[in-house]
């Protein structure tokens, strides 16, 4: 077989109804691992879905338990040719958010799958569970069309927390690192950057999220009685917010600003455009970081976004001074920031302003990377997927959301290509979360593409590990 016919199969495979009842079985299972199934909930999803649809393909599968108390189990599932041979590694997640049933709309729920027109509704469909059903099917058509044999062997990494922030997953990858050795890492989350155009992204932004707390006082005070006199921490607070990020949205702390905006960077996203589809919101012109892009601003810079803000009763205000206030905040950033010092260097820039007694704490925390665009692997991978969907790929440093590629870019060492199957509005994490078909299908011929090419006598498998 050739591999016109393998793409092909793939597309006989979506259109008989395949794909449908494989992720209308993986929506149903209620895997919310931000505050809703437990450990063992979130167990079934990997033993008794994920297990009996590997093993018939040839994998060798083990669930290992969390060393985070609670937390969701990983699946490792090896498929060894011989060992002599190079290793692909993917990675995928289980795990949902929060379905927040009653807030969809009418006729729609978050673990029925529900088809109208393009548009397939339905808790995971993009974020993951849609993704790695589509990068597995390609999978199966490409064993299937060389008659068992990749070329290569394969080892499957999925996990059940990533939207609790993936808690356990560095323990695990360190602790199983020759379980996981591989050469090349491909797997599909994140959006594209537009639903026509096919993505490819080396890496992500980091994130930090990190809260600024002021207590003035351990009780309210009547503001007629002792307004005047009384410092109001909303109104601290506040001030001490516009001394990281000013009106127009620029960070103004040196120290959390990138050096520069490489050239091969800004090379890479010079045709990038942002937003324009029907769903998506309207550019603000002017906020950002001035001279930059919207794309350079997404994929090249950082960002402080205050996420919310509480002082007071807002729902019912009184009349009354508050105690406290507190606001939390976010960080994104590129490779080169020093994250791992925030709150050291945000506590010397506060002080430095008179917000000496606002209190600092830092949450989640995840790393930046970003692949090399002179890899071996991105050139190879950008040319598969254009023979693949006749499509140009818009190739992204890194991705402006986070990741956590930086378990296989930096503890395991591997070159990393993600290949995303959703859009910017398919409203994950939200009320209405769906897939697009043409999306859907398209991704199944450029997952195959890879899969086939990767056995072929083209791939850089002997660069990459020169390396």
């Amino acid at each position: 077989m050739q591999r016109s016919d393998c793409l092909e199969a793939t597309q006989t495979w979506f259109e008989a109804g395949h794909y449908f009842k494989t992720l209308q079985r993986r929506v149903a299972l209620r895997t919310e691992s931000d505050g809703g199934a437990t450990a063992d909930e979130l167990a079934v999803y990997l033993m008794e879905e994920m297990q009996p649809a590997l093993e018939p393909l040839g994998f060798v599968c083990q669930v290992l338990p969390n060393p985070v108390a609670g937390a969701g189990p990983f699946l490792v599932a090896r498929r060894i040719e011989d060992p002599a041979l190079p290793t692909l590694l993917s990675y995928g997640h289980g795990d949902v958010v929060s379905g927040q049933e009653g807030r969809w709309r009418e006729g729609l729920a978050p673990w029925d799958l529900t088809v109208e027109g393009e548009r397939w509704y339905g808790r995971g469909t993009a974020d993951n569970k849609g993704q790695h059903t589509i990068s597995l099917g390609a999978l199966e058509q490409v064993i299937a069309a060389r008659g068992g044999r990749l070329g290569y062997n394969f080892t499957l990494l999925l996990e059940m927390g990533e939207e609790a922030a993936s808690p356990g997953l560095h323990a695990v990858c360190e602790q199983y690192r020759e379980l996981l050795r591989a050469d090349l890492m491909i797997a599909c989350d994140g959006p594209r950057v537009h639903a026509e155009r096919p993505t490819l992204f080396l890496g992500s932004r980091g994130a930090v999220n990190f809260s600024l707390r002021l207590r003035a006082r351990d009780k309210a005070y009547h503001s007629g009685n002792w307004g005047g006199v009384l410092r109001n921490p909303a109104t601290v607070l506040a001030h001490a917010l516009t001394s990281l990020v000013d009106a127009r949205g620029r960070i103004l702390v040196d120290a959390l600003r990138p050096a520069e905006l490489p050239a091969a960077v800004r090379q890479a996203l010079a045709h990038v455009q942002i937003g324009g589809d029907t769903d998506d919101p309207a550019i603000d012109a002017g906020w950002g970081e001035p001279g930059l892009t919207p794309a350079e601003q997404l994929m090249g810079w950082n960002t402080i976004e205050i996420l919310a803000m509480e002082s007071g009763t807002p729902k019912r205000p009184i009349n009354a001074v508050p105690p406290d206030a507190v606001a939390f905040c976010q960080l994104r950033f590129v490779v080169g920031t020093p994250w791992q010092k925030l709150i050291e260097i945000v506590r010397a820039h506060l002080d430095t302003h008179g917000f000496n007694d606002i209190e600092l704490e830092t949450t989640l925390a995840g790393a930046a990377t970003r692949l090399d665009l002179g890899n071996p692997w991105v050139g190879w991978a950008q040319a598969s997927i254009l023979r693949s969907s006749g499509k140009v790929p818009v190739t992204l440093p890194n991705l402006a959301g986070s990741l956590p590629n930086d378990v296989f870019a930096d503890l395991l060492g591997l070159p990393t290509l993600w290949v995303p199957h959703s859009y910017p509005a398919c409203a994950q994490h939200a009320p209405n979360e769906h897939l697009l078909a043409p999306i859907a299908r398209e991704g199944l011929a450029i997952m195959a593409g890879l899969f086939w090419d990767l056995g072929e006598p083209g791939a850089p498998w002997a660069k990459t590990a020169a390396a």
